[in-house]
């Protein structure tokens, strides 16, 4: 017996002498393979790109995982409870590898033969996570040790818990709970109860198989699971067990709390990191990127944008139902039947969806059933609008009838009349843009580069370069200021006739209206939009300094036709470009360069980037800065024209909006951008554009720091926005007639400016250096010492002020004094 103890001894101290041995030996064959795993204390997850605006709204996130990493502190104490029951109860108390689970894994293989067991602690799924794949082999498990123990002497279990926590992929892109945690069900972490940690808890296992959005079933099984072993290892009592059992699934998928729906903004900020930083860096390294625009501000413009086309859309008539599920004599569909339907289309705008389910041509109305499930009726002052729409130029009669507009078991679109009112309506034909900027710095206000991005991703704004029509005027005017011309000029209105040799025809560009006023001073003729005063101008000025001159407003010459067409705005720029060209007119004449990046911080709140744009002062030593643009950083703007200019050229603009005379002595007239008298400010100017056969609209205008461009049209460039007639059934406010940009873009700058400017107050126009004013007379722009209606003050460039006073003697026949190759009319009808 004593010498069996012997042998015994001796083969236990051999058996451990030979397994230490043979793990030293394998470690020593894995050695080199081995990742370093002090590179865990420096770990990087990769974290979504998350945009933001100006006062910190989510505007949108970019990039592959959803992560929101945590530290150890932020980590309710329940889900570490409910991990460890359940993953790792020994997690304290083992250094990495625990021999008993090991053990217990090894004797399910030999008594099963299969390895339904893995025995991987907490620590060892780390390690797999960062440096293993997940395939079960044993050359796999045993690297997967032995890193495990490496961990264990390089990081705390805080660190591990930490690291564990915020790498597991818990479905549906979420990696991490905190993550989850949001996909899950909207809430921070630590707003969770123990029934939902044990939820996310229970997607360790198969985040597929026990998804509560895919597999209820199968979640609350194994939720109920997770909760058992809670109560098992005592951090349950059974009262509360039971509590937590009976709670039902409440998982939903959500997604990024997005605050503000600006994906035209979203989609440049990409695109500009992407640039600026790379793919892998833009989307990977949790970037903030703060934006210039605000949530006020943005909200504004896109319903500027969206109802002003709804207006334009529905004054043309109705198009008709965008489908027919069913029609008599056939089966009406069943209430979830139709549910189903309307859940797979998608809604845009400001439309819902809609299907139409009863009629009552007694009471003028007619039912829908909505996604919500929600029966409701549209009154007829909601569908009265809705005559036929024929073509771009011509609509139906009105209806007299709901039955003569829907049908039962149409497909509609609706939008929202009031707060608790519907209205039918229709997805837009037309396209519009609409942007603002800052005019001191160029900072992007506002923008929206059409209808809906989820409809179109191509964004008007930047990238569509349309025709600008009179839009161009103030920039020709401007040119005249420099070659002689003031605002008190007499330029002569009448019909161009102009004989062109090389084409063998006559070149004869027309007001518009064809309404000629004879002699008229060049601010009113600026308001009124006078083609042929803009091209009586450009010859004057010349056209080779006139390209110059645009030029200085940032025009590419390329850009710029090199004939008279160029007076009346043939050239073609984006509404983006247009906008920058204006805030010259704004800012005292300098030419900001548009920005939409404010500045961008990492996760930890250190900023990487910091925009530091060039300021329109002069000198900018002067300028007032925030802590953002320190005033010694700040560069100065290029100047295009003098502060004189940029101050007389603004002038003329609020004539577009406040015209002139005395109406009470019957001189009374209007600028063509009226309509923009209902905002009651006078420190507001602009000009409207239209170009032939109304394919391109346009207001570009400026207010109290803010300078704001609106384009209407459509995408096919050859398509007119046409006419409309009045209809019957409206009342006597209603819109009608040829549009232009006084009445197709207009009222969506207006309505924008009135949210933007409503606190801010009016602001009296700063007067610069060598400005002076004097009265004038109206018909002749001479010096006058009448202090009546048939005088004014204007403003003149020191020096270029009127000399001699006006004599009262008859008018001159204002059709004697064409220009040399002109040839003249004996009478033109309408002139005076």
């Amino acid at each position: 017996m004593k010498k069996f103890l012997i042998y015994f001894t001796l083969f236990s101290i051999f058996c451990v002498i030979l397994g230490v041995t043979s793990i030293y030996a394998v470690y020593l064959h894995f050695k080199d393979e081995l990742p370093p795993v002090n590179t865990l204390k420096q770990v990087e997850f990769q974290t979504p790109m998350k945009v933001y605006t100006a006062d910190g709204k989510l505007i949108s996130q970019f990039g592959e995982k959803r992560r929101i990493p945590l530290q150890f502190e932020q980590i309710p104490q329940p889900l570490i409870d409910t991990l460890l029951a359940t993953e790792d109860v020994r997690f304290y108390s083992h250094k990495g590898v625990d021999f008993i689970g090991i053990f217990r894994a090894a004797l399910a293989v030999i008594t099963s033969g299969n390895k339904t067991q893995g025995a991987s602690t907490l620590t060892m799924q780390v390690a797999r996570g960062f440096f293993l794949t997940r395939d079960k082999t044993y050359i796999r498990k045993i690297k997967e040790i032995f890193i495990a123990l490496h961990i264990e002497q390089e990081l705390t279990k805080e660190e591990i818990l930490t690291l564990y926590i915020n790498k597991v992929e818990l479905g549906y892109r979420a990696f991490g709970f905190g993550a989850a945690a949001q996909v899950y069900y909207g809430k921070d972490l630590s707003e969770l109860n123990i029934a939902q940690f044990a939820m996310l808890t229970g997607l360790l296992k198969a985040p597929t198989a026990y998804n509560p959005l895919r597999n209820p079933k199968r979640a609350k099984f194994r939720r109920d699971t997770v909760l058992w072993r809670l109560k098992q290892t005592g951090h349950l009592t059974e009262p509360q067990y039971q509590a937590a059992i009976a709670q039902p699934l409440t998982a939903k998928y959500h997604g990024a709390q997005i605050e503000l729906d600006a994906p035209y903004i979203a989609e440049m900020v990409r695109q500009q990191m992407v640039d600026q930083f790379g793919e892998e860096v833009a989307y990977t390294k949790g970037y903030q990127v703060y934006t210039t625009i605000t949530e006020e501000a943005q909200n504004a413009a896109q319903l500027a944008l969206r109802e002003n086309l709804h207006n334009y859309d529905e004054r043309h008539g109705y198009r008709g139902a965008f489908s027919q599920l069913w029609q008599d004599p056939e089966t009406p569909w069943q209430e979830q039947q139709i549910l189903e339907h309307l859940n797979r289309q998608s809604e845009f705008g400001l439309l819902k969806v809609a299907v139409v389910t009863a009629i009552d041509d007694e009471q003028k109305r007619f039912q829908y059933l909505d996604k919500s499930g929600e029966y409701a009726w549209v009154n007829w002052d909601g569908m009265s609008w809705a005559r036929p729409f024929i073509d771009d130029d011509h609509q139906g009669e009105a209806p007299q009838l709901p039955s003569e507009i829907v049908k039962v078991g149409e497909q509609i679109y609706l939008r929202q009349q009031s707060a608790t009112q519907w209205q039918l309506s229709q997805f837009p034909d037309a396209s519009s843009a609409l942007v603002a900027l800052n005019p001191t710095n160029g900072a992007i206000i506002a923008l929206s580069g059409g209808y809906d991005f989820y409809q179109s991703e191509f964004n008007r704004v930047t990238q569509a370069k349309r025709q600008v029509g009179s839009n161009i005027k103030p920039f020709i005017y401007s040119a005249a200021l420099e070659h002689g011309f003031t605002l008190a000029s007499i330029i002569n209105d009448a019909p161009i006739n102009q004989w062109d040799r090389q084409q063998g025809t006559v070149w004869r560009p027309r007001n518009s209206p064809p309404v000629y006023d004879g002699p008229t001073r060049m601010r009113t003729a600026l308001a009124k939009s006078k083609n042929v005063i803009s091209v009586r101008l450009l010859r004057s000025v010349g056209l080779d300094n006139l390209i110059d001159h645009l030029a200085q407003f940032g025009f590419s010459p390329h850009d710029l036709p090199r004939n008279e067409s160029l007076a009346l705005g043939s050239a073609s720029f984006t509404p983006m470009e247009l906008a920058s060209a204006y805030t010259a007119f704004a800012n005292g004449g300098f030419i900001v360069e548009p920005f939409l990046i404010d500045r961008v911080v990492t996760p930890e709140g250190e900023m990487i980037f910091a925009a530091n744009p060039k300021i329109a002062c002069d000198p900018c030593a002067q300028a007032t800065s925030d802590e953002l643009y320190p005033q010694e950083q700040q560069p100065q703007a290029k100047r295009a024209i003098s502060a004189q200019n940029a101050f007389l050229i603004a002038e003329a603009m609020q004539s577009t909006i406040w015209g002139g005379g005395n109406w009470n002595k019957g001189t009374g007239w209007n600028g063509t951008g009226w309509r923009a008298q209902t905002l009651k400010r006078t420190d507001i100017g602009g000009k409207t554009g239209t170009t032939n056969e109304a394919k391109d609209t346009w207001f570009s205008g400026y207010g109290p720091n803010i300078v704001v461009t609106s384009w209407v049209g459509f995408d096919d460039h050859s398509r007119a926005l046409g006419s409309t007639r009045p209809n019957p059934n409206l009342g006597k406010d209603q819109v009608f007639g040829k549009e232009f940009g006084a009445q197709t873009a207009l009222p969506a700058w207006i309505e924008f400016l009135r949210v933007a400017l409503a606190d801010v107050p009016q602001q009296a126009s700063a007067i610069p250096d060598n400005i002076v004013s004097v009265r004038i007379d109206n018909e002749t722009g001479k010096l006058t010492t009448q202090a009546d209606h048939t005088s004014l003050f204007e403003y003149f460039i020191k020096g270029t002020e009127p000399s001699s006073y006006v004599e009262r003697d008859p008018l001159p026949d204002i059709l004697n004094a064409e220009a040399a190759g002109e040839v003249t009319e004996k009478a033109v009808e309408g002139i005076f």
